[in-house]
């Protein structure tokens, strides 16, 4: 008999733990495992990427109606009858229009929203809500499982969130699972009560798919003899690519003929597009969107830079790290646990003057740069082994 597992996550667009999520999926051992997958949106980038053994279970049609204008909504629910979800979406509503973060908005949003989630209808060995708030509390609340897992792939500090909304879920979790040490270490302080359930599995990285996905011929390349700065991430205030936009002012003020590649989306699109061209960089700094295939982007570089305000970790760094490309990343609180500054990489203050100077240290020391590279190729970049720590706990 296989062990029976479900994975829940909001969908597969772009981003950090949707990677790892695909990663792991494609990593499992099928023969021990069966797997289903609970996606609130069946959308993303990585959909293609699923292998056909996980089985995709059916969405959850009462999400749509927290995702849409509460006009619609309403309209929704008034036809089906569904008054106690109507009053449920307008109380959501007023929700939306307050004054906290996003963060804790989606923490608070719960209460509402899981009265239009019906419950799972079979049940689970293991249950497993594969990001920090709505899948974890889904787990939870809706579904039958001997064994429930909840996974916070970033420093739980710097998230915004509110822990006294989390205490009583991470009570009824028998594992809390996050990335790194650094991150385990923030969630054992700030729920002490909770140390024992705390367990790190980094996220599955496969060198030998990386190594071959940048080996296509699909990059833009470098424009005439610029220097070609790749950075991969959302377009969100954590990721600091407005640091990134500044940073690559105070390069080109200097002389360096600098084009910078940023490969993600989000909300800060519109922003970071009228700071380039306040900044006239039109021609330099580049938001190029989501790359189903980042890696030969990042593999004809002549640097990688991390420009985050906090990560959990970065599976970009790690990424970049196989491919032997010099890297510079700030300073934030998990960097030193992808990063040795000045073994294998450079980390740079939290400023834009700050990675600027960084990155033009790296670019003007050629035996530095090839000293980083030769360090990565001597490491053991391979994660695929990590899954033998979720084996431990489904079993």
């Amino acid at each position: 008999m296989r062990t029976k597992v479900l994975f829940v996550m909001n969908n597969l667009q772009c981003g950090g733990a949707e990677k790892s999520l695909v990663s792991l999926l494609n990593t499992i051992d099928h023969s021990r495992f069966q797997v289903d997958l609970l996606l609130f949106k069946r959308e993303g980038m990585f959909m293609k990427q699923l292998p056909p053994e996980v089985k995709l279970i059916d969405v959850m049609p009462g999400y749509q109606l927290f995702d849409m204008p509460i006009s619609q909504a309403l309209r929704a629910c008034l036809r089906d009858r569904q008054y106690r979800i109507a009053l449920a979406r307008i109380r959501a509503g007023f929700l939306f229009r307050g004054n906290d973060n996003a963060a804790r908005k989606e923490q608070r949003l719960w209460k509402h929203l899981s009265l239009a989630l019906p419950n799972v209808r079979e049940p689970y060995d293991a249950a497993i809500g594969f990001l920090e708030k709505t899948p974890v509390y889904f787990c939870l609340d809706k579904v039958e499982a001997k064994v429930k897992l909840g996974f916070i792939h970033n420093d739980y500090e710097k998230l915004g969130m509110d822990p006294t909304l989390d205490v009583r879920y991470f009570h009824k979790l028998d594992y809390l699972v996050t990335v790194s040490d650094t991150c385990s270490e923030v969630l054992m302080r700030l729920f002490p009560e909770q140390t024992g359930k705390v367990k790190v599995i980094q996220n599955v990285v496969s060198p030998a798919l990386i190594r071959a996905l940048a080996g296509q011929n699909d990059s833009i390349g470098a424009l005439d003899e610029s220097i070609t700065i790749v950075s991969v991430g959302r377009l969100t205030a954590q990721k600091g690519f407005d640091l990134a936009v500044h940073a690559c002012r105070l390069l080109r003020d200097r002389g360096y003929r600098v084009q910078w590649n940023v490969i993600g989306e989000g909300e800060e699109r519109q922003e970071l597009e009228r700071m380039i061209e306040r900044m006239s960089l039109q021609d330099h700094f580049h938001l190029l969107g989501p790359k189903e295939n980042p890696y030969t982007f990042i593999s004809q570089a002549d640097l990688y830079v991390q420009p985050s305000r906090f990560e959990g970790k970065a599976i970009a760094i790690d990424e970049a790290k196989i491919l032997g490309k010099p890297i510079v990343v700030t300073n934030f609180s998990t960097a030193s646990d992808q990063i040795r500054h000045g073994h294998n990489g450079w980390i740079t203050g939290m400023s834009a003057i700050e990675l600027a100077e960084g990155i033009a240290e790296v670019l003007g020391n050629e035996d530095l740069k090839q000293s980083f590279s030769q360090r990565l190729s001597e490491e053991n970049l391979g994660t695929e082994a990590e899954i033998e720590k979720l084996y431990e706990l489904l079993t």
